[in-house]
């Protein structure tokens, strides 16, 4: 059975003093705290602006052993460039820090906007330049713009290898030969739940499986029922088994390469009525309960 990554996007929010993070708690310690409530976070503000080495290294320092992050990528490349020209800025990425995180360096998570569209060409090319090692991330780091000197970490200590997630918005990629693209390229496409907005593809195209809560009601903000949590559990325990829900939604006819196990990472991002940390702790325990009954069977 694959390992199981159940976590939130991001951690700095409002409304959760005083409700999640207990009353009078330092912001400083926000990440602390909920470190030690759930074993992994999406770090959410690589997205909007690259963050700096010592932002890495201070996250890693005040996270336990075993703890995992995911990297949501940069918008300047998905959303500006819109993958257009894209190595240097993958370059400046990837020297930013991400390796200050060492062993708790997780998957890289690349967001597409909605009115972006599956174009082949130059989403292969993408696809193409993403390394799977950090002996290859390294490489690529080093070729940094000229204004990152100052704010680079290119110690990527021992070879370890990397994993890569994409989230489409556009209904185009429902489509055959993008996954078929996704799997030549051992990349995973993010299971989204996004309460019927955005498309939600469910086909396995790598060694792991991503998966984002958004709300299954209200975008964002509602709350997970235990029904859609045991949904979810289920879901999850098929994939980390080497399988698939049997009513998966699958946009290829193809089946994927059989497996043993797939590791699962999933990160609840309904944050704004405080449901994402609740949900995911629920979700933990659902599928907890679930290896006990096949041990007991």
């Amino acid at each position: 059975m694959g390992a199981t990554y159940i976590g939130i996007s991001g951690w700095r929010y409002a409304p959760w003093r005083g409700k999640f993070y207990p009353p009078g708690l330092a912001q400083a310690r926000e990440l602390d705290y909920a470190a030690r409530q759930l074993p992994s976070i999406e770090i959410n503000g690589s997205f909007y602006a690259l963050q700096r080495p010592t932002s890495y290294a201070a996250w890693y320092a005040a996270t336990p052993p075993g703890f995992v992050f995911a990297v949501k990528g940069n918008r300047f490349l998905t959303h500006m460039l819109r993958l257009r020209d894209v190595e240097k800025p993958l370059a400046n990425v990837l020297a930013s820090g991400v390796f200050e995180l060492r062993e708790k360096l997780g998957p890289f998570l690349w967001q597409f906007p909605p009115n972006f569209a599956f174009e082949p060409e130059r989403f292969e090319a993408f696809l193409r330049l993403l390394p799977h090692d950090t002996d290859a991330a390294l490489a690529l780091a080093r070729g940094f713009e000229e204004r990152m000197q100052g704010r680079v970490s290119l110690d990527a200590g021992p070879k370890r290898p990397l994993r890569h997630a994409v989230e489409i918005r556009h209904e185009s990629f429902r489509d055959a030969a993008f996954i078929a693209l996704l799997r030549k390229y051992k990349v995973a496409l993010v299971v989204a739940d996004t309460a019927g907005r955005w498309p939600q593809v469910e086909d396995v195209t790598a060694d792991f499986v991503y998966v984002r809560l958004h709300g299954d009601k209200e975008l964002y903000a509602s709350g997970y029922e235990d029904e859609a949590i045991a949904r979810w559990a289920d879901r999850i325990d098929a994939w980390r088994r080497g399988g698939q829900p049997r009513d998966a939604r699958l946009a290829s006819s193809k089946a994927p390469p059989r497996r043993k196990a797939r590791d699962v990472y999933c990160y609840f991002d309904n944050d704004i009525k405080v449901h994402a940390p609740y949900d995911a702790q629920r979700l933990i325990a659902a599928l907890a309960e679930k290896l006990s009954d096949a041990g007991a069977a």
